[in-house]
């Protein structure tokens, strides 16, 4: 008797009305698959994530691949680059009710009893030909200044750090929508076949005092296929899981293993259809590659010593940010598409005055490192650096200003700052102005959407042009709005 007929008979009767709802789904992807965009779709994945969908990129590029430095818990636009002299004759003034009017404040300050002007906890320096003025705790910033474009005016509607996160990295508060780098790998491909398109790690500062998780739908891939989503590197063990073999395997025998297990997938894809079946066989040839890919890349010891000083004395401890920036410009300069840095430790609410210089202390260095290395390996005008957060922070106090280590700022959207370098952006430029409180925008605001706007344009997208339709609706990262800021970039 023919095997599969066999196998048939012994169907049970859960099992059989399982098939046949399987077989109504098979009806539903045929029309599917005569839809233009769908069978793009499997187009693309049949061709393992090597290249980009048809007709992209819709322009020509300004930048090939995207670095995200996320400073998770959101800092300080008033003690680090909003420069406001004139709050300190304000100091522990009320800041006017009129002008908290209408402003959403998160539950922790929304019903505080008094709102005391906290002018920034250190001074403002100007830093390069361009003038630009930033805090003296962020010197070397400071010295890439006239690299970078400041922008002073962002905004969100998000208060609370996972839907802001989520806003940022997704467009949406709400979870379970595709991130930006998914966005990039599935729009444009991959660059190198021994590496994944994207890639994310992780750290936080030594204390742990931010409390903040980092959640992997910061980087997952939604409902777009998942060869799309980031892949997190790790800082302890092998940097991937499953990367090396198990005991009493052999390279030889573990690529046999999979050579069959791929076969078998190929049957059941062309049996199904199923786009996850198709990532799966992407993905295991993938790590197959990356047994001897991912080792050379996190083998830092053959860089030269006048590289690793300039990341600063904590380049060489795993699971740093210092470490992980060298291992970005390593990613990048080896092909990786998107970089997504995740560093935790600047939500200051009741530790301003200790824990804000401690977070530039470990952070800045290695920021504007990771800036001067690629620029000096011709890597920064094709490549766009983000340095950025959810959010701001409160121009007034909270918790008691009379003593050290219990006070702080609370969330604040409704104004921030965030800076950008390379990737055709304008250097040495400041974007966008708020008043003289750092509380409201009064010159070229720039919302979250226009920031995805703008950096996918940089990568030759149309923004209302890269969508995926899932139940019925197609979705983009801009949701239903965005514009390219003209200002910031520098062809415009």
């Amino acid at each position: 008797m023919n095997p599969f007929f066999e196998r048939d008979i012994r169907l049970t009767r859960r099992q059989f009305f399982g098939k046949a709802a399987s077989g109504v789904g098979m009806l539903a992807l045929g029309s599917l698959l005569s839809q233009e965009g769908f069978a793009a779709d499997l187009q693309h994945l049949g061709q393992k994530g090597a290249h980009g969908l048809p007709g992209l990129p819709h322009f020509p590029p300004k930048a090939k691949r995207v670095v995200v430095l996320w400073q998770g818990g959101a800092p300080s636009q008033v003690d680090l680059f909003d420069h406001k002299p004139g709050l300190t004759a304000h100091r522990l003034e009320e800041l006017p009710a009129s002008l908290r009017a209408g402003t959403r404040l998160s539950t922790m300050t929304s019903s505080q009893g008094k709102y005391p002007i906290l002018p920034a906890i250190k001074p403002f320096k100007q830093y390069g030909k361009s003038g630009m003025w930033m805090s003296e705790m962020l010197p070397h910033i400071g010295g890439i200044a006239d690299d970078i474009c400041l922008v002073r005016s962002m905004n969100t509607d998000a208060v609370n750090h996972a839907p802001g996160v989520t806003f940022f990295l997704t467009g949406s508060q709400i979870p379970g929508r595709p991130s930006m780098g998914a966005w990039a790998a599935y729009g444009l491909g991959s660059m190198t076949d021994e590496l994944p398109a994207f890639v994310v790690m992780t750290s936080a500062d030594e204390k742990k005092t931010c409390g903040q998780l980092f959640f992997d739908y910061y980087w997952g891939s939604g409902f777009i296929p998942s060869m799309y989503q980031g892949v997190q590197f790790r800082s302890e063990g092998d940097p991937v899981l499953y990367l090396t073999n198990p005991p009493g395997m052999s390279s030889d025998l573990r690529r046999g293993v999979l050579k069959d297990i791929e076969e078998l997938d190929q049957q059941r894809f062309a049996q199904y259809g199923d786009p996850e079946i198709e990532t799966r066989i992407s993905q295991y040839e993938l790590a197959f590659k990356m047994q001897t890919s991912v080792p050379e890349l996190t083998d830092i010891s053959k860089e030269p010593e006048s590289v690793l000083s300039m990341y600063g004395p904590d380049v060489k401890k795993k699971g740093t940010y210092a470490h992980n920036c060298l291992l970005a410009r390593r990613l990048l300069e080896r092909g990786v598409r998107f970089v997504q840095l995740m560093h935790s430790g600047w939500d200051q609410h009741g530790n301003l005055d200790t824990q804000l210089a401690l977070q530039c202390r470990d952070t800045d260095q290695p920021s504007a490192a990771l800036v001067q290395d690629l620029k000096q390996r011709g890597l920064l005008d094709d490549t766009v650096v983000l340095w950025c957060g959810e959010f701001g922070r409160t121009v007034f106090a909270q918790g008691d200003v009379s003593k050290p280590n219990a006070h702080g700022r609370d969330h604040f959207g409704a104004c921030y700052s965030l800076w950008v370098a390379g990737g055709g952006f304008k250097p040495g430029t400041v974007h966008g102005e708020t008043d003289d409180f750092s509380y409201k925008i009064v010159k070229d605001p720039v919302g979250v959407h226009d920031m995805q706007a703008t950096i996918l344009r940089q990568l030759g997208i149309d923004h209302e042009r890269l969508t995926y339709r899932y139940q019925g609706r197609d979705f983009r990262l801009t949701d239903v709005s965005g514009q390219v800021v003209k200002g910031i970039v520098s062809d415009f």
